[in-house]
């Protein structure tokens, strides 16, 4: 079955581009459908070739790709596929797109520079989509770039049930890695009835042309400490501050993120770092270089097969977190 009908022939298809088909097919087998045959093709000169090889006409379609490297490539596919099926006459398009590309490019730190997130929104509302949906954005405000509704997913409730399972919530500390997550660290340490801390960058004034320095913010000595992320990249700022929270006496950290994005030199820095455990969820697919022994990645796509099913359905995505908020 390649799709899903409600009463009024309502019909729910879903399509994947090549990025990252495993996660696709587990969330297809989640739906309880298959995915909709789609030829997609490189040209010689590296162009992208789309076609449906089922009708869309009417359906409700949900299109489905991780922006992963090469990451241009795969962006550029999904916008083609939104595109093919605006002229099929798909009569309602929701981009599923579990990591957002370029998420970080959010607002102009400087003079010159592009806020590439918004373009983003702009190139996939330009392709025909009606409604993005995406997991742990990097900031809220990416919600407000885009001219239709968001469905901005949290992969909390997947990472707290693991990890409720294993810790000692009596001698646990979340802890942000920096004050740009405090907020995230703090919906964390309401949910789990833990304490918080927060890792403070600031530069040594006793040492011209310093480095920052970390000073942590909270009491974790002898404690186990729980770093919280959206996202993994190259390791830098959370082996980092693991290092200041052991530096104040924690007993043991553990990393929990959304994203592992594993750019060089993340996969050493975190296996060569005294991090006994860094938990991540498939939101992008790692190759066994990119896999090691303290590394634990949790699915996903449950979560997004009911964020589907609940659009689908008129159904309220929020509600799927009302326990969280």
């Amino acid at each position: 079955m390649t799709s899903i009908k409600q009463p009024g022939e309502k019909e729910l298809m879903f399509f994947s581009g090549r990025a990252y088909p495993e996660l696709a097919q587990e969330v297809s087998e989640h739906l309880g459908i298959s995915l909709t045959p789609t030829k997609l093709i490189d040209f010689a000169n590296g162009e992208i070739y789309v076609r449906y090889l089922e009708s869309v006409r009417g359906c409700d379609a949900f299109v489905m790709q991780s922006h992963t490297g090469p990451i241009n490539k795969w962006i550029m596919e999904q916008l083609i596929m939104v595109d093919a099926l605006k002229r099929a006459s798909a009569k309602r398009i929701t981009v599923v797109m579990p990591f957002f590309g370029y998420a970080r490019q959010d607002k102009k730190g400087r003079g010159r520079e592009p806020i590439t997130a918004r373009l983003m929104a702009d190139l996939f509302k330009t392709a025909g989509a009606d409604r993005l949906m995406s997991i742990d954005l990097h900031t809220s405000q990416i919600q407000g770039f885009f001219d239709g509704p968001v469905d901005h997913l949290f992969a909390m409730p997947v990472l707290e049930r693991y990890l409720k399972d294993k810790l000692d919530l009596a001698n646990t500390t979340i802890v942000s890695p920096d004050t740009g997550r405090v907020r995230l660290s703090e919906r964390w340490a309401d949910t789990l009835g833990t304490p918080m801390a927060f890792i403070h960058k600031r530069r040594d004034l006793d040492v011209p042309n310093s480095v920052k320095v970390s000073e942590v913010v909270g009491n974790v000595s002898g404690r186990t400490c729980v770093l919280i992320d959206d996202m993994i990249d190259t390791a830098g700022t959370i082996c980092k501050a693991a290092d200041a929270l052991f530096e104040q006496g924690a007993a043991d950290v553990i990393v929990a993120a959304t994203h592992a994005v594993f750019s060089d030199p993340a996969v050493d820095r975190l296996k060569n770092s005294r991090i006994s455990e860094v938990i991540v969820t498939n939101t992008l697919p790692l190759s066994e270089s990119q896999r090691f022994d303290k590394l634990t990645v949790l699915s996903i796509a449950p979560l997004i097969a009911r964020a589907i099913t609940e659009v689908f359905s008129d159904g309220s995505v929020t509600s799927m977190f009302a326990g969280d908020s």
